[in-house]
């Protein structure tokens, strides 16, 4: 088939593909869920069988490390909303002086009265308490997602007792697809790990820093900060936002000012400058490309695509380029950088531009080994 025809069926083939996805967002996203969780611990059980475990006791270790990790954060979450939630009635009086104050320094900057209050009487203090109330109701909503990955996990975990036993006969009779799964597993838990140890440095810096500016509820915006860790290039602004807006009810715009800037050295030191150089060597994508899938399945499947953004674009990677040699030159355009003796091919002298081999003069000579 001509090579302009083969590409149109593939996009053809993707927008199928991803359509069917989002259609399904709902049962795809806990199910990448259960599937990076599965992998980010399948190690343990390996280690547990060579230690001299039994099969089940390896499985029942590791089903029970998920479970803790999973319900503990879901748990921390939702009594941090609910405090949240019991503490901003607190702020009726500071915020409508705030808002006073700012319908003050309009008007003495010249817009009109009328405008001023036409804009300020869509402000509400209750309109925010009950925009809380519901967040806190939807995340009681998200339990039922999370008996699902729960269930889920259970399954997995069983199936990757023995996951290292079915690669190796893999490896015997297609080792390009199970060298493709075996990159997809090591990239994604040195992914997960990197953005694990970098997010629970995070979360203690800002922890510390929100409590000796005495911003309320410092514990779970360090929480805020550590899930926001997974989201590539954007996930501290959103951790920025809540305490910003506590800093100026609780203080002012002064206080609020001086919350982003730490906030922001904190973050931005840490996850744009120290972070990237590990998750790049960890995972092999550009920063475009990283961005990109950001958006991507954030659009998908929601909020746990920004999340999964980077090891959902790993398993991507793996069924459609890493799966067959044939396609393999496309991780030159989507990795961060080429590597060393990449660009030339084993059976292709690197100083023969034109890639043809010199072949010296046999004539007249035993062409018999």
């Amino acid at each position: 088939m001509p090579r302009g025809t083969i590409v149109l069926l593939t996009i053809a083939g993707l927008v199928v593909a991803v359509a069917g996805i989002k259609s399904v967002a709902s049962l795809a996203a806990p199910v990448f869920l259960a599937l990076m969780l599965t992998v980010a611990v399948q190690p343990v059980p390996t280690w547990l069988r060579t230690k001299g475990l039994p099969r089940w006791a390896a499985f029942l270790t590791t089903v029970l490390l998920v479970y803790g990790i999973l319900i503990g954060l879901f748990a921390a979450l939702v009594f941090s909303v609910a405090r949240l939630a019991s503490i901003l009635p607190q702020y009726d009086d500071k915020f409508d002086d705030l808002v006073t104050s700012f319908q003050n320094f309009l008007t003495s900057h010249g817009v009109s009265h009328d405008k001023v209050q036409d804009m300020i009487s869509h402000v509400d203090t209750s309109k925010v308490v009950s925009a809380v109330t519901d967040v806190l109701a939807s995340t009681f909503s998200v339990a039922s997602t999370l008996v699902l990955v729960l269930a889920l996990l259970l399954f997995m975990a069983a199936d990757s007792v023995g996951f290292d036993d079915r690669m190796n006969i893999l490896d015997r009779m297609r080792p390009d697809i199970a060298s493709a799964f075996r990159s997809f597993s090591q990239g994604t838990r040195s992914y997960l790990w990197v953005s694990t140890v970098f997010g629970l440095i995070v979360a203690v810096l800002d922890s510390v820093a929100l409590a000796l500016l005495s911003i309320p509820l410092p514990i779970l915006w360090g929480l805020l900060s550590f899930i926001t860790n997974y989201i590539p290039n954007v996930g501290f602004i959103i951790g920025l936002v809540p305490p910003a807006l506590l800093g100026l009810l609780d203080g002012g715009p002064t206080k609020m000012l001086i919350v982003i800037v730490v906030y922001s050295a904190i973050n931005v030191t840490i996850q744009s400058v120290i972070q990237p150089k590990f998750v790049g060597d960890a995972v092999g994508l550009s920063t475009t490309l990283t961005f990109m899938s950001l958006l991507f399945w954030a659009w998908a499947i929601g909020p746990l695509g920004a999340i999964l953004a980077v090891p959902l674009t790993l398993l991507a990677k793996a069924l459609l380029i890493d799966i067959d040699p044939a396609t393999r030159w496309a991780d030159v355009l989507l990795s961060s950088g080429g590597k060393p003796g990449d660009e030339t091919p084993d059976d292709e002298p690197a100083d023969d531009p034109a890639g043809v081999a010199k072949t010296p003069d046999t004539k007249g000579q035993d062409p018999t080994p």
